[in-house]
């Protein structure tokens, strides 16, 4: 292990206020979700109408990534991530007060701009602040609390539902962010990241220049990598239930059952893939042995050929195979990233995520519909294998990024 230049006590600070922001952040992508049986009883409105603030929330917050990487670069991670809790907080208080279907869109709009922040400004503070040494343990918190926040979402959401409402649940969320930006400005000093300037009489970087960065190979293998990603993810996350009652026969417990495993396996994978990131330089070779192993166990779920018992194991390493490879793959965006431009370039690759979320539930259903469910999981494979392609060849090509950024 490299020896380390921060004392521990300092990035181990860092590190918990910002997996805690991205805990939070993930907690408030499903806290309205998980509450729509009771707000489509209570607002009148179909599950497509509730569908639809969903998917503005994604919209929202994918076109918005990139251009929140800019802002952190140009103002500030500390600013941009504060700003963006209180749109987040803001938009799931306004849908608290709800009592009419455009409010809840309205408050799905803020607070999807709010959710487009968090990669851009957490990766900048964390690359900033915490030692490289510690980076893969860095990001590998960083991703389990977004794990914790999806799974806290339903316990808070349905358990304070049940004795006070819907509304009171998410002014409830609503009035953790607040709790959270004020932890956040307790400990600005922490967080703070100093903005690379221009040296003295050079010119300021123009923006054709760039936007220029984030057209190099590098960057966008990154971008399809998690766009890529994205589009297996969605596949199991979203229609993994609907598939393996298909093409299984699997009663609904046991196909929940399997997809709990998955993720589970997946923060399990993360926590080790914090450990293994900072014992080897070859990042691109652990993100294509993981994805590689995952879409093998996702190819044996595709031939129907395992036993019912067999789906949770199956699942569960799956996950762990995928979850492992997630410390690797942002030091691999981070070496692809030229000095003074992290903002822009985590938010736009992260961007990725969205477009993936955005455009394939309409084809994984249209499969389904047609009594595909084979197809799903052979979808996930082709989607796990084209990711190891655009991983193995970023070493190389990320130094002369590095050579070419703006000055």
């Amino acid at each position: 292990m490299h020896a380390t230049a921060r004392p521990l006590r300092q990035d181990a600070k860092v590190i918990g206020l910002i997996a805690s922001a991205h805990s939070l952040s993930h907690f408030y992508q499903l806290v309205i979700p998980v509450l729509f049986p009771l707000i489509k009883a209570d607002l009148g409105v179909s599950y497509a109408e509730l569908g639809a603030v969903s998917a503005l929330y994604y919209v929202m917050s994918g076109v918005c990534q990139t251009l929140a990487g800019f802002a952190v670069d140009r103002f500030g991670a500390r600013r941009v991530l504060l700003g963006g809790l209180a749109l987040c907080s803001g938009g799931i208080l306004l849908a608290g007060l709800a009592h009419a279907y455009p409010v809840l869109l309205l408050a799905a709009l803020i607070a999807g701009v709010g959710n487009s922040v968090f990669h851009p400004a957490d990766f900048a503070i964390l690359n900033a602040r915490v030692d490289s040494a510690r980076l893969g343990y860095a990001f590998s918190f960083h991703g389990i609390g977004g794990n914790l926040g999806w799974a806290l979402a339903p316990l808070f959401c349905v358990g304070i539902s049940a004795a006070w409402g819907w509304h009171a649940a998410l002014l409830a969320a609503a009035s953790l962010g607040i709790v959270m930006i004020g932890v956040l400005l307790t400990q600005r000093e922490a967080i703070a990241v100093e903005l690379r300037r221009p040296a003295a009489g050079a010119p300021a970087p123009s923006l054709g220049g760039e936007v220029r960065v984030l057209t190099a190979a590098p960057v966008l293998m990154c971008f399809f990598f998690f766009f890529l990603l994205s589009v297996a993810l969605t596949g199991v996350q979203t229609f993994g239930v609907a598939s393996l009652a298909a093409l299984y026969a699997a009663p609904v417990a046991l196909a929940s059952s399997a997809l709990t495993a998955f993720l589970l396996g997946g923060a399990a994978g993360i926590l080790a893939g914090g450990w293994v990131a900072t014992r080897t330089s070859r990042h691109d070779l652990v993100a294509a042995a993981g994805m590689l192993g995952a879409g093998m166990l996702m190819l044996s779920l595709a031939l129907g050929a395992l036993s019912p018992a067999l789906l949770a194991p199956v699942l569960a390493l799956a996950g762990f195979c995928s979850g492992i490879t997630n410390p690797s793959r942002d030091l691999l965006v981070r070496g692809a990233t030229p000095r003074g431009s992290t903002g822009k370039v985590y938010g736009f690759v992260y961007s990725g995520l969205d477009l993936g979320a955005m455009v394939t539930p309409v084809f994984y259903g249209w499969l389904l519909d047609r009594h595909l469910a084979q197809g799903v999981f052979l979808t996930v494979f082709v989607a796990l294998m084209f990711t190891i392609a655009t991983v193995l060849q970023l070493p190389g090509k990320a130094r002369r990024a590095q050579a070419q950024a703006v000055p």
